[in-house]
């Protein structure tokens, strides 16, 4: 759902869309370690940083969670197997705030996480920085190392830091 939703903000056009840009899987990682992309409060210690994080995980899948009982109570699916006008017309109650209602704070909290996690995982790209030309791809991004791994972006086959195998390559 993540990268569906994610791709329904940033759609591919003539520039590539958020799906291309592996937008889901920063959104994975950024809710999986609990790091919030905007806070509503300010932070004054790493109890605060902590705590942000923790609602925003949090909030985070109550959204997901919403979104799918909001289209199993309105639709009879679950958001993935709503059609497309409909999976629209709810992101679009969630968008816009002529269309807000008063039953949906829950969607339109996670609809604006999404929309902020989407928008920094996109723009932190390289394919998000070229869609706005930016000239630091010519200077910069070059010297930039880059994954030492390419072929498993995943990172599926990567051992533990202190597994045996580590250390015995280390040793020898």
């Amino acid at each position: 759902m993540v990268e569906h939703v994610a791709e329904m903000i940033i759609p591919e056009d003539d520039t590539p869309g958020a799906k291309q840009a592996g937008v889901a899987e920063f959104i994975d990682f950024m809710v999986a370690n609990r790091v919030p992309v905007s806070g509503s409060r300010d932070v004054r210690s790493t109890e605060d940083a902590i705590e942000m994080g923790k609602e925003a995980q949090s909030n985070f899948l109550l959204g997901i969670d919403w979104m799918n009982a909001r289209c199993l109570s309105e639709f009879g699916h679950s958001f993935l197997e709503c059609t497309p006008e409909q999976q629209n017309s709810l992101l679009e109650e969630l968008a816009y705030k002529a269309k807000f209602r008063p039953t949906t704070e829950v969607g339109r909290e996670f609809f604006r996480m999404m929309r902020d996690y989407t928008v920094v995982g996109y723009y932190t790209t390289k394919v998000g920085m070229a869609s706005l030309g930016y000239p630091g791809l010519r200077t910069v991004w070059p010297k930039m190392p880059g994954c030492s791994h390419p072929d498993d972006p995943e990172h599926a086959h990567l051992r533990e830091p202190g597994s045996t195998m580590a250390f015995q390559r280390s040793k020898s």
